[in-house]
């Protein structure tokens, strides 16, 4: 995890691992101790550490946000939406058992789209959340828009996108990341958001295409060891013996690390492209953003994840958050000028409940 310098240039992340490991440390101990309460502001504080060493232009970011609304936001969550979804799932289940199929069928198709229409919800007010909470020469961001409108629209335009037997799941991420985006501001300025599908439909196809492609793999690989066992069995071999079983094991897991490792890196080369196209069709008045990692930036990334969190039995996974926001302050970079006379504090109001709805659906990237 050495850090390397930066050029100067519009973004730029001057914080250690060094630094950060304390910090790290001491919201593990204390998130245990707690029994996972203190994970709210374990987080608080990470990212007030983390925007706190990452410079824009000529000034730093500040993180306003506190565990207490992160905290708060869970509370609202839990006994505004799991509670009833715990009670309607009871009521469904005790009218199944008494023979009321239609009304028990009903309502968990409600809870089915309910919990869709909040994913979307979720994240839109998240990102709502977090922009407001981010200062940069004393200005934030933020959206007069509640999210609920964007929810409608994340749950028929991904269930069109999957209707469609998957095919139009590049354009609902497209078009969600506009409409989301589209939405926020910061100060007096509102994002601008024109990404299009063009160039991502090829790495999608390639996605679409890759489970049919590795059950050939898998078919041409196992003709050779099939020939491998017929001709050793031909030749008086006992392939019942447990080399032979340990040789076909070893294969097996070969074949399948090996098609994970295909899987992984087919998506990651998706993802890696439609989130640079996006990033670079986003704009904020005179600002126009751009993101340079390629898919390999973005398989090394994980690949050293995995490793850490291996290598140390679980205990790296502490460092993931200042591992993913390094990698990305590092590959973002705005173009263009920008007048600091004309910026304006937001009109918004303040935010203090947290991402509640993304914390308890366990999507909360950081």
């Amino acid at each position: 995890m050495e850090d390397q310098p930066q050029q100067d240039r519009a973004f730029e992340f001057d914080g250690t691992w060094q630094e950060y490991a304390p910090i790290a440390f001491t919201n593990l101990l204390l998130t245990i101790v707690t029994l996972g309460i203190y994970r709210f502001w374990a987080t608080a504080r990470s990212r007030r550490y983390l925007w706190s060493r990452t410079r824009f232009i000529d000034d730093r970011l500040e993180w306003a946000g506190t565990g207490m609304e992160l905290f708060k936001g869970f509370v609202v969550v839990l006994f505004l939406f799991f509670l009833p979804v715990f009670l309607l799932n009871l009521l469904s289940q005790r009218l199944l058992l008494s023979g009321y199929g239609l009304i028990g069928g009903a309502i968990s198709v409600l809870v089915i789209l309910s919990i869709y229409y909040l994913i979307g919800v979720a994240r839109f007010r998240a990102t709502r959340y977090r922009l407001s909470r981010t200062y940069w020469r004393g200005i934030r961001g933020g959206s007069p828009d509640p999210g609920l409108v964007y929810g409608w629209s994340s749950m028929w335009k991904n269930f069109v996108g999957t209707l469609a037997l998957g095919l139009l799941i590049p354009w609902s991420m497209v078009s969600l990341w506009n409409e989301r985006w589209n939405r926020m501001s910061f100060g007096p300025y509102r994002f601008e958001s024109h990404g299009r599908v063009e160039g991502l439909m090829g790495r999608f196809l390639l996605c679409y295409a890759l489970p049919f492609l590795a059950l050939i793999g898998v078919a041409v690989a196992m003709v050779p060891m099939m020939m491998a066992a017929a001709a050793a069995s031909a030749a008086g071999a006992d392939t019942d013996s447990p080399v032979f079983a340990g040789l076909g094991a070893a294969g097996m897991v070969v074949m399948i690390l090996g098609l994970y490792f295909l899987i992984g890196f087919v998506v990651m080369a998706y993802y890696a492209k439609f989130f640079r196209q996006m990033v670079d069709a986003t704009s904020l008045h005179t600002l126009e953003f751009g993101f340079t990692a390629s898919t390999m930036d973005w398989i090394k990334l994980y690949l050293v994840d995995v490793a850490l969190v291996v290598v140390t039995l679980g205990i790296g996974y502490i460092f993931l958050d200042y591992r993913h926001w390094k990698f990305m302050v590092s590959h973002m970079h705005a173009y263009g000028e920008i007048n600091v006379d004309e910026l304006t504090q937001s009109d918004l109001p303040e935010l203090h409940q947290g991402e509640g709805l993304l914390d308890a659906f366990d999507m909360g990237a950081f």
